[in-house]
């Protein structure tokens, strides 16, 4: 699975809007928006927050391996 299409899955299965997941974990809702259309992909800060967030509410999620993947 592509990297937008976890963190879409991810957010679903929070039952966040693309717009409170984002402020969940610092970022725009453009950002999100772009992550999961694959127009862009986090950086260094987004993604430790990102993990930060997994982390905070119990939720297995490895990022930089997913990033690694879709390169």
């Amino acid at each position: 699975m592509k990297f937008a299409d976890e963190i879409k899955d991810l957010r679903r299965k929070c039952l966040l809007s693309q717009t409170d997941f984002a402020r969940e974990i610092g970022v725009s809702f453009s950002t999100v928006n772009r992550w999961e259309t694959g127009k862009s992909k986090p950086n260094y800060k987004a993604l430790k927050r990102l993990d930060e967030y997994c982390k905070k509410n119990s939720i297995n999620f490895v990022c930089s391996e997913l990033i690694q993947e879709d390169e």
